[in-house]
């Protein structure tokens, strides 16, 4: 048994490590791991803008990928992954292209992972990236087109993206179901154009409709391009965008060249000096309320000594007008604070319940509480966020309304959770709209839950994943958040929650933690999610402001159906 003394004395190591970190504005920035995919597409993209000015930059980036190529050939999504297809044959792409002479070794080995994951034949090793993504093209379509570009397959093996759809008004979006995600706009103009110059069809009506939109949506895909150059901060999907547009030889419109320069500019300064690349520049907001809500949890923001700046910071950061990309309404919260981002329905209420944490009132603040009212009613935008974002199936998407027809555009039980916590714990009393309304989604998303419970207990996380689980699934990540809800909601002794309970401690490690799954190696984050959720039930949860009003339960009787597995990623 650990003794009290050890607990508290790991605990205050923790908590000065976390303040340690943060910059000297007083919030966290955080670090995203070195990618193998980030950087065979920088590249890559480099290397068709201009291979003469970008040598030294290109050099440094090959080298890097043959240096960190895993035992067994093959490249996984970051320096600790296992091995996978998709950002193997990126890599096996980026030697093609750009030169595999001092590589033989290295080439080899890709060959052999490649050829027994595979086959040999190009049509063969299209399929297979085709079948790991089934009708989702939003990861595949960009992977063969980067293969097409290298002569790896021909471009027939390459879906078409329908481009001329971005013409549409936003809001028709969710109507005209699209191939690729809500996120992956840039690559639906970019790519699908590219695709387009690359393998014409014999269809006249469809040519002169995409030959009278083309530049209008290089238009879009330039207007929707943030200051900083990269479409969602992110180098695989900037990269795809220039790669596109660079592999098209014709006469280039003045926002196609604005389109690649910028996105160059980005690719620049996103390197790091080992010669790799990041998958996104960084979490700021995400890491941020995340060390804000842990200290709070731990009734330990006094030890923040940053309170007021991180508040103004996070208040801030939340979207004041409409965003250009996605369309969504004011009030959400993006994962970074730099242009790049996106609001989405994590971050939000994980934004949400922190500004209120920052705000709530002691005997030390009295003279400050004009002030904090002011920060709160500023953030009750989110609530209102939150709360249109709900689908008609109950659940909370990523980041738009009803666009539900592909993976990580559907609703998930970990978002829906953490939307419920935030609506119910910090609904602002007295407002009789979104009393009525709050009550309606929390009692609609506990529905959604309900449904999504898996058959042995657990649910499934949206964006989360583990590679040491069978198809990289986590539910010790998504029941863990989603018990958190039923914690808060008063509903520990709902069939649901105990069911889920009873998940976890059956696939608890005899080491005494927990993995992804079960018989998955035990790690710090979901052995401390699933601890903390026994740790915080013993002292007893915060309780909500409303706590006066009356608890939200489903009506007995519902019934439960196992949900369908979609391949997670890591964030």
């Amino acid at each position: 048994m650990t003794s009290a003394d050890r607990l508290k004395s790991a605990y205050l190591v923790a908590r000065d490590a976390l303040l340690a970190e943060r910059v000297p504005e007083g919030h966290w920035v955080g670090e995203l791991s070195t990618s193998a995919l980030s950087t065979a597409t920088a590249i890559m993209a480099l290397h068709l803008v201009n291979p003469f000015e970008h040598r030294a930059r290109i050099d440094a980036g090959i080298k890097w990928l043959a240096d960190h190529q895993n035992a067994d050939g093959g490249w996984g999504d970051t320096v600790k992954s296992f091995s996978n297809i998709s950002t193997t044959m990126l890599c096996r792409a980026a030697f093609k292209l750009i030169g595999e002479k001092d590589h033989d070794e290295t080439v080899r080995k890709v060959e052999d992972y490649i050829t027994a994951k595979a086959g040999v034949l190009p049509a063969r090793r299209a399929a297979a990236i085709r079948a790991r993504y089934g009708k989702d093209h939003t990861f595949s379509v960009p992977i063969l087109m980067t293969c097409a570009i290298a002569r790896m397959v021909k471009w027939e093996e390459v879906p078409r993206l329908p481009f001329e759809a971005a013409y549409l008004p936003q809001s028709w979006y969710r109507f005209a179901k699209m191939p690729v995600v809500s996120y992956a706009l840039p690559a639906l103009i970019a790519i699908g154009q590219c695709i387009h110059h690359h393998r014409r069809n014999n269809n006249p009506i469809r040519d002169i409709t995409r030959w009278f939109v083309r530049g209008r949506t290089l238009k879009i895909l330039r207007r929707i391009q943030p200051t900083t150059g990269g479409y969602l901060e992110a180098t695989p999907l900037t990269s795809f965008v220039v790669m596109a547009l660079s592999a098209m030889r014709r006469h280039r419109s003045r926002a196609e060249n604005e389109v690649i320069a910028e996105g160059v500019r980005f690719i620049v300064n996103s390197m790091r000096p080992d010669g790799s690349w990041p998958i996104d520049t960084n979490l700021a907001t995400w890491v941020t309320t995340l060390g804000v809500n842990a200290l709070a949890a731990a009734n330990d923001l006094d030890s923040l000594d940053t309170k007021d700046k991180i508040l103004a910071w996070l208040l801030k950061q939340q979207y004041k007008e409409r965003h250009p990309y996605t369309g969504a309404d004011p009030g959400g919260w993006a994962w970074t604070d730099l242009a790049g981002g996106v609001p989405d329905c994590d971050d939000t209420p994980s934004a949400w319940i922190a500004v209120n944490f920052l705000t709530l009132r002691d005997s030390h603040q009295q003279s400050k509480e004009a002030e904090q009212d002011a920060a709160r009613d500023q953030a009750n935008a989110a609530v209102l966020w939150m709360l249109s974002l709900q689908n008609k199936d109950g659940g909370f998407p990523t980041f738009c309304k009803g666009w539900g027809t592909l993976p990580f555009d559907r609703s998930g039980s970990d978002l829906t959770a953490h939307a419920l916590r935030a609506i119910h714990r910090f609904l602002p009393p007295g407002l009789p709209f979104l009393d009525k309304h709050g009550e309606g989604a929390i009692f609609n998303g506990l529905e959604y839950l309900t449904h999504e419970q898996r058959a042995d207990g657990s649910w499934l996380p949206l964006w989360f994943g583990n590679q040491h689980a069978p198809d990289d699934i986590n539910p010790v990540y998504g029941t863990a958040r989603v018990l958190a809800a039923y914690r808060d909601l008063n509903m520990k002794d709902s069939p649901e929650c105990r069911r889920g309970v009873e998940y976890l401690l059956s696939v608890q490690n005899a080491d005494g933690g927990w993995g992804g799954a079960k018989d998955c190696p035990s790690s710090v984050e979901e052995t401390a999610l699933t601890a903390r959720l026994w740790i915080e039930e013993s002292r007893g949860s915060l309780k909500p402001w409303n706590q006066g009003s009356s608890a939200t339960r489903r009506p007995s009787g519902s019934t439960s159906r196992s949900c369908g597995t979609s391949r997670s990623c890591t964030r």
